[in-house]
This record gives C-alpha cells, structure tokens and sequence, in this order.
C-alpha cells in the first residue's frame, strides 16, 4: 500500500462551513459597510469593504482609521459571535445532526456518511452551503481531510472546494505561514528563509521537534496536511460524563449556566483523574416538552469551566429565545410550550491523554480554585453581579484603569495596556477617589490656570486648594498631559489636561483640568 494511500485511509473527511468576518457580522456591521471589531486596540475583525480600502486584522486602531476614514468602529462581542451562530449551526444540524462549533464562524461535520446519503462530497457541498446562505449569511463550505485543510479549502475566493483524498498537502504547499495563526514561529521561519507552508512541511519532523519544541511539530503536522495528533481514538473505560437534572424546571438562562459551571469542574476532576484532558464536548441540554438538543464544541486547549457555561449559554439563546436571563415568564406562554430546562449532561466527545500543565508555586492554584468553587455557589444564591472582582484595564486616568468584573467573566474585550497617549507616567497614585474632587489652580497673580487648545499654559500654578481646604503654595509641578478622546466624534469629544503638582503641606496631587474646571483626581504618598 502506497504510502499517500495509507495517510488518505488514516485520515477523516471532513466538511467545514465557514462565515467571513463572523465578529464584525456580529456586531451588525455588513460586507459592504467599512467597518471593523475592535479588541484591545487592535482590528479583531474588518468587512470586505474595509479590507479594499487597506485596513488588515492586527492593526491599531488609529492606522486602521488613517487608511479608511470612514470606518464604523464597534467593540468586539464574543457573546454575540457564539449566539448568532447558533442560527447557521442550526441550520447545518438539519440536515446532518452531528455539527461541532469549531468557534462561532466555522462548523464542521464529518464528510463521509452524509456524502454518501446525499449523493457524494459535491452534492452535500453545495446542499450545506444553501443551507448558512437561507440562514441569512454569506459562506464558503470546504471538504479535505482534516479540519484545518477543510477550513482553509472552505475560504477560498470561489466558496469553497473540495480538496481529493490525500491531496492536502499539496493544497497547502503554496499558503503563508500566517494561516497556522503562530505569529512568532511564523516571524522566526521567515527570518531562516522559509515563506510557505510547503517549505516548512519539508523539513524533517525530527528536526522541528528539536528545534521549535512540542507547538513547532503540531504546527509541522498541520503543514503537511495531518491532523494535530495522531489518530488513535481514546475510548473511556468508565462513564466520565457529567449531568444534572432541575425539579422545578430551570427557567432561567442563569440558573443553568450556573450548573454548567458546577457539572464542568466534576468533569475535569473525573477526567484528571484518569490522566485525560477533553478537547470536543458535547452538551445536551433537555426540554420539559421531550426535546433534547446536542451541540458539540471543540477547543484546542481544553474548553474551561467558564468556557463551557458560555457555550451553554449560547445554545440556550438561539434554541429557545423564551428562557431569557430576566427569567421572563410570558415568552414560554406566548410561544405555546411549557418552558425550562429539566437536565443538562456534558459528555466528553474526543479524549486525549493529558500533557499536563505548570502549576503555581506555594499551592497558589489550589487556594484559586477552592476560591472560584465558592464563589460559583453565591452567584446561584445571589445572582451572576452578586461577586466582582477588579481588574486593571488600559486607560488615560487613574480612576479610569480600574473596573469590576463578576467572578468567572472574561475580562472585556478594551482591556489593554495602550498605547494611551496622554497617560501619566509611573509611579501610579496611592489613592483615588471614587469621582473627582473640585479644586482650583491659580497663578502668582491669583487668576485660574488654564490650558489652551496648544496645550500652552497661562501661568505657572502658584496655589492649590482642594475640596474646600485652604490654598496651598505649590512647590514642585509638571505637566501638562493632554488627552484627546474620541475625536472622530464631535457629540462624545472630551478633552483633558493633567498635572501633577506638590504643595507646601508636603502632599501631592494628579489634577487634571477639563472645560476649565480643575479637579484633583488622585493624591501620592
């Protein structure tokens, strides 16, 4: 047996259906609209429109906005993306029920039974591809063995091809090494001359398991057109799934997020347990009117708790739309059928042996995860806002660089650390009030500072009083730090200058000066 017949025979065909620039779809913005997501300061996403006009994904947002400068500019949402696909998915499930989210954007479906009730890998090409377009989106839908060659087979310019069996490797041979998404693996193998994926497949596997470690010979097998590991089905000796039921009815959203979070941790704990780590889960969710719903998602890492309480909560917004997070009882009157949930199992799909992972020093991820369990509990008593938790995010002010999060969320998408131009240099402020306190600033010959348009000041600050307290003499000050913040905006531009400035009491302040108004925003030790 040839050898390329040999790997044909190893290998799963496989029928991606993809949506092109899922997150700015998501965000309501359409091909022909210049538009991008934005995710910590940088283009997450962009239509086809802003793509003509050179804006790329990765860039800041201020290049992004030099090159087109009408482009409509919306934060990232992940939920959105993982609730809207829910519809295509949906739609692909109604005709072959086993349909795995690769993410929210890209579906995949094992090829071979479906070709073969359909009438062969083009009939169910095109069948799968009418389906995402009555569904309300463009696609391309692709067909190769494995998932990454049928994804990249499902983004060509012509809506997707059908790679043969055991050609993927020259499919692959002439893409950039961009597409393995390893930017610095892809930055370095250029610097040693190697531009293509057909270059690197080249290589010898041992050697690039020598030189680039574990990441670099995944990245090595997808190159030549193989599956990240090896096929060798893991079947579980025990019942490794988790599952739960709800007396009454959970009618809330919530409430079974809640329990996905609960079921996920007795998951891993069983899966840990048996040296295994998960990458594909299905999650079943049962009606009270008999209907049970099956999703599979897939995460190359291991899909997390929180992970997997999203994923749940998505499918239960697109399924029923009745069993809101309001716990609104008239939707499931209005649609006819008694609403709720009555139990939910997640069912480990595709196992793995576990490679394990670096654990803190000093028991730190222990004391963590008996943290995040507790807090888990009181979020079900109390509700998902009930615990937060600070987290520090980009941003010019100090008051600003702090938000709370609940427990268990991802940080928002603007979380980032710039650039911010304007931002006060370190040392940070010892303490910060919650808002501002009134102040006022005058010069030598008692009349207010200000600060123009060119950021020129009208006297050097002599006296600072703050909150009411007697004026102090100012003995040391710097500044100004200008910030100019949604200038694109006329109806939301608001402009900033900052000072830092000691007084004769030995204390010392951030003031910042706005409209000409001055406010003390912090104070330093």
């Amino acid at each position: 047996m040839s050898m390329s017949m040999s790997m044909s025979m190893s290998m799963s065909r496989t029928l991606v259906a993809w949506c092109p620039d899922w997150p700015v779809t998501a965000v309501g913005i359409d091909a022909v609209t210049p538009g991008i997501a934005l995710e910590k300061e940088r283009v997450a996403a962009c239509s086809a429109a802003a793509r003509a006009a050179g804006v790329q994904r990765g860039q800041r947002l201020r290049d992004a906005q030099r090159r087109c400068p009408d482009l409509v500019v919306r934060e990232r949402d992940l939920g959105a993306e993982g609730r809207l696909f829910e519809g295509v998915a949906a739609a692909v499930a109604a005709l072959t029920p086993r349909v795995e989210v690769v993410r929210p954007g890209a579906c995949a479906i094992p090829a071979r039974g479906p070709a073969r009730f359909y009438g062969g890998e083009e009939a169910l090409r095109i069948l799968i591809q009418d389906a995402v377009v009555e569904s309300g989106h463009d696609g391309g839908v692709g067909v190769a063995d494995g998932l990454f060659t049928a994804e990249l087979a499902a983004r060509t310019t012509d809506g997707g091809v059908i790679v043969p069996p055991g050609g993927s490797a020259k499919f692959l041979a002439g893409y950039p090494l961009t597409v393995l998404e390893r930017p610095e693996l892809a930055d370095l193998l250029v610097r040693l001359g190697i531009r293509t994926l057909g270059e690197f497949a080249a290589l010898p596997a041992g050697h690039v398991a020598g030189r680039f470690g574990a990441a670099g010979a995944l990245a090595h097998r997808l190159a030549r057109g193989l599956e990240p590991r090896a096929v060798a089905p893991r079947t579980a000796t025990a019942d490794l799934s988790a599952q739960t039921g709800f007396d009454p009815p959970a009618a809330r959203a919530d409430q079974v997020v809640f329990a996905a979070k609960r079921l996920a941790d007795r998951l891993h704990d069983g899966l840990a347990g048996a040296g295994l780590t998960c990458v594909r889960l299905a999650v079943e969710v049962t009606f009270t009117d008999g209907r049970v719903q099956e999703r599979l998602w897939r995460h190359d890492g291991g899909l997390s708790a929180l992970a997997v309480a999203e994923r749940v909560r998505w499918q239960l917004s697109a399924w029923r739309p009745e069993i809101t997070s309001d716990g609104d009882p008239g939707g499931a009157a209005e649609s006819g059928t008694e609403g709720g949930v009555c139990a939910l199992a997640l069912v480990p799909d595709q196992l793995v042996p576990d490679e394990g992972s670096q654990q803190a020093l000093w028991g730190q991820t222990n004391v963590t995860d008996r943290i995040a369990r507790a807090a888990d509990r009181i979020q079900a008593m109390l509700g998902h806002q009930a615990i937060t938790r600070p987290v520090l995010t980009g941003a010019r002010g100090p008051g600003e660089q702090v938000i709370r999060v609940p427990i268990g969320d991802l940080p928002p998408g603007q979380i980032g650390d710039g650039p911010w131009p304007g931002r006060v240099p370190a040392p940070a402020p010892a303490a910060v009030p919650p808002t501002p306190l009134p102040a006022s600033v005058t010069d030598a010959g008692g009349a207010v500072v200000s600060v123009s348009a060119r950021c020129a000041v009208s006297g050097p600050p002599a006296r600072v009083a703050v909150a009411g307290r007697p004026a102090e003499p100012v003995t040391a000050w710097t500044g100004p730090w200008p910030a100019s913040e949604r200038w694109w905006d006329p109806e939301h531009t608001r402009r900033r200058a900052r000072f830092q400035v000691v007084t004769g009491d030995d204390r010392a302040y951030l003031l910042m000066v706005e409209g000409g108004h001055w406010y003390a925003e912090a104070v330093y030790d």
